[in-house]
């Protein structure tokens, strides 16, 4: 396993989380944790080239038949590879289903890069997250074990209480805000070896709740701008991602 070696190309797969949503830039796109790794990693490596095949919504079918082969074909050094949230996410899922196929993703991916890099993605605190904490332990659990069988590295997102905070996520309460991908940024810089910028588990400052009438507007928000579309989205089997191309398609030199 390479530790704290220079990288000079990155590819990144995955669904919203990887896509960069909802760390949104004043022209409407997202940047996102891989973004800012990308740079980081530029900035030591001259030439550096990074790739983002990453689509909102994405199954870990999808992120199998859509993206696995191509990231494999593209001989970078590091791969980030989170999937399967979605899945457990839905009222039904096969999780035995989702652990097979994501170690069909990493014994494609694993041999055919220097740094392969897994994730134990975060949970916003709450009654929805308490509901599918079963799935995603199972899934989580079986993603150290595909680790340690393949020689990849985990980021432990799932454990950190600071990224279950409700501050560190967007009014969606699916993705999070800027200050959350900037400390994914920093947990997968560290788990790489790099020196650390900044703690990253670190709580954020104690603030007064909010009033009743303040919370139950922001129900109201939620529910008629994120909630009703993701249910109707649901019933009708379509996808936020559908018809959307990949982040960043090619790997191509990356400009700071």
């Amino acid at each position: 396993m390479q530790m704290n070696a220079t990288h000079t190309s990155f590819v990144a797969l995955g669904d919203s989380f990887t896509e960069g949503m909802s760390d949104a830039l004043p022209d409407g796109s997202y940047r996102g944790w891989a973004d800012l790794l990308a740079g980081r990693l530029a900035a030591h490596a001259p030439g550096f080239r990074y790739a983002n095949l990453a689509v909102r919504g994405k199954l870990i079918q999808q992120i199998v038949d859509e993206q696995v082969e191509t990231a494999a074909s593209m001989d970078a050094d590091l791969i980030t590879l989170v999937g399967g949230l979605n899945d457990v996410l839905r009222p039904k899922c096969d999780v035995p289903r989702v652990c097979a196929l994501l170690e069909e993703a990493v014994e494609r991916l694993a041999p055919s890069c220097r740094q392969l890099v897994l994730m134990r993605s975060p949970a916003r605190r709450g009654p929805v997250a308490t509901r599918f904490l079963p799935r995603m332990e199972e899934l989580y659990g079986f993603v150290d074990d595909l680790a340690a069988r393949h020689g990849a590295l985990v980021v432990d997102l799932y454990g950190a209480r600071v990224l279950g905070d409700p501050r560190l996520w967007a009014e969606d309460r699916l993705h999070l805000d800027g200050e959350g991908h900037r400390r994914v940024t920093e947990a997968v810089w560290q788990t790489l070896g790099h020196t650390a910028q900044f703690d990253w588990t670190e709580a954020l400052p104690d603030s007064l709740p909010l009033s009743w009438p303040a919370r139950r507007a922001a129900d109201l928000r939620f529910t008629r701008q994120h909630l009703v579309p993701w249910i109707g989205r649901r019933l009708t089997g379509r996808s936020s991602g559908d018809g959307l191309p990949p982040k960043r398609a090619e790997l191509v030199p990356y400009e700071l």
